[in-house]
């Protein structure tokens, strides 16, 4: 940040970013896809996130959702597109992300004076984003707005997710991780989901698990047991580091009152969602 401490924008980010990721984990967004045919599962997740970038090719996706493993996305992309055309996936995600919030959230949070401030404030916050090498945040940006609050704060929670996550990417490429090696990493500290999950969910071989690993420990970033050495954590400090002066614009452009006041409704929010279970164990390191 250039104004205020960093730490305050990622704390934000922590709280608006499962108001947009709570779909990824509801029934709803996958029934909304198998209405149109789509597979349950990877090929509803790589389609429902690409299809802002339109009828792309694997190459695109694996380029821009990074820690995936090229072949599976290989697997579903673009296949998808032969099943239902992005536009149809788009209105079927804002169709699941509305029926998934009504049901997590309730009425009388949908229809609260707190929802529309906490819209307005995430959505002031990307007008401050910029476009210039963030491919899914670009994407993104060039969808409507939603009209309903609560939509336009998904809506702006997936903009505010994919300008950090685009800011990331670099940070990594700075860092000289690969996708999975980022993974690996990041599982090294013990925060993060199991090794079994990422895999499964990414993609990857438990061989090209241990080749990752293999070559992080030559680094000197982990140790033979696996685990982070200090190098490992400071590599993985100053990646988060970078990643929050690439993303200090739209809290920049809040200001450290309302950047505070949008990090106290979304976490009211969020906290509901946890409550009513959005989320699964791993998604919070605990798994």
């Amino acid at each position: 940040m250039t104004s205020f401490e960093a730490s305050a924008g990622r704390r934000c980010h922590n709280v608006v970013n499962p108001l947009h990721s709570c779909v990824y984990f509801a029934s709803e967004l996958e029934d909304e896809f198998a209405a149109l045919g789509l597979e349950r599962g990877a090929m509803s997740y790589f389609a429902g996130r690409a299809a802002p970038l339109g009828p792309v090719g694997a190459g695109a996706v694996t380029a821009t959702f990074h820690n995936f493993n090229h072949e599976h996305v290989e697997r579903h992309i673009p296949a998808a597109w032969t099943v239902a055309a992005p536009e149809a996936v788009l209105a079927a995600r804002l169709r699941g992300a509305d029926r998934t919030l009504r049901r997590l959230l309730g009425k009388e949070a949908l229809a609260s004076k707190e929802m529309t401030e906490a819209a307005e404030l995430a959505l002031y916050a990307t007008e401050a984003c910029r476009r210039e090498a963030r491919s899914l945040y670009a994407a993104n940006a060039c969808l409507p707005v939603p009209e309903e609050p609560h939509l336009t704060l998904w809506h702006a929670a997936t903009l505010l997710r994919e300008h950090r996550g685009d800011g990331h990417l670099a940070a990594l490429a700075v860092a000289g991780l690969t996708g999975i090696e980022a993974l690996v990493l990041h599982n090294a500290t013990g925060t993060a989901p199991t090794s079994a999950t990422f895999m499964r969910t990414r993609g990857w071989s438990a061989e090209q698990w241990a080749a990752a690993r293999g070559r992080l420990r030559e680094r000197g970033l982990l140790d033979e047991a696996g685990d982070l050495t200090e190098p490992g954590a400071a590599l993985r400090g100053e990646a988060e580091a970078l990643t929050d002066r690439l993303d200090a614009a739209p809290y920049d452009h809040l200001g450290p009152a309302a950047t505070a006041r949008l990090t106290e409704l979304a976490g009211g929010f969020t906290r509901v969602l946890r409550a009513e279970g959005a989320f699964p164990a791993v998604y919070f390191g605990k798994g």
